[in-house]
């Protein structure tokens, strides 16, 4: 299964999978890729400010904006991570990657590395990434 059906499948990226049904980015994420998604499940969403998930869907540039800050080119799996890097998104920002005892992305955390798909990764996160 690609990003977007393995997504889909394990029930619990609803938020997400409905944000890039919105933009269109469900139809690139389930093209070739390779692509490694870090990807927010559906309490990484609750935990944002009431109405902004409602601002978010009726804006679709901005939300474009941070699902593409989730999105690095390339399959990239957690073992093959350094200590600390700062890969840049497809939105043309970069995000901080450290490794320690956990995964940090930003100040997110990864639940869940390695979710490999035909076209890439998933490495499940518990916030939602925002770009400055």
């Amino acid at each position: 299964m690609n990003i977007v059906e393995t997504a889909v499948s394990n029930g619990n990226f609803s938020l997400l999978v409905a944000s890039l049904k919105a933009t269109g980015l469900d139809s690139v994420l389930s093209g070739e890729g390779p692509f490694t998604v870090f990807a927010p499940n559906d309490e990484a969403f609750a935990k944002l400010p009431d109405g902004t998930i409602d601002n978010l869907l009726s804006s679709p540039e901005r939300l474009k904006e941070i699902l593409t800050y989730h999105v690095v080119t390339g399959k990239v799996m957690s073992s093959s991570l350094p200590a600390s890097s700062s890969p840049v998104t497809v939105n043309g920002n970069e995000i901080s990657i450290t490794v320690s005892d956990k995964v940090r992305v930003n100040d997110s955390v990864v639940l869940t590395p390695d979710v490999e798909c035909s076209n890439g990764v998933i490495h499940i996160i518990d916030s939602v990434l925002l770009p400055n």
